[in-house]
């Protein structure tokens, strides 16, 4: 498969994989910490670095079904969160494209 090249952020705070530290986004990219992931409490980021994502999957949620797809630290693979794909509330497509992180899997790095 050969080797991953990571993004390396620069900010005033940066939050990484909790297990590897790998960067995943800054401060500037987070648009809300008013969400809940599946394991607590989850922030909601305009974009992440360092992820991969998996299979788009139809889930239920406290705000209704969306279509979404998990993502995968790149370097240890562990879980962090996932992608909003599409949102069939209208109330709700400003979700479209941003991402969710679990708080509990994240570290303050730099």
């Amino acid at each position: 498969m050969g080797m991953r090249y990571r993004d390396y952020l620069v900010g005033a705070r940066i939050y990484g994989c909790s297990t590897c530290k790998t960067h995943l986004a800054t401060i500037h990219s987070m648009l809300s910490r008013a969400f809940n992931g599946q394991h607590g409490r989850a922030y909601l980021f305009e974009g992440v670095v360092n992820v991969i994502e998996g299979e788009p999957s139809e889930r239920q949620m406290t705000t209704g079904n969306h279509t979404v797809r998990d993502i995968y630290c790149v370097k240890c693979g562990t879980i962090l969160g996932w992608k909003y794909d599409f949102a069939y509330d209208v109330s709700q497509k400003y979700k479209e494209g941003k991402y969710i992180l679990e708080r509990n899997l994240l570290v303050d790095v730099q």
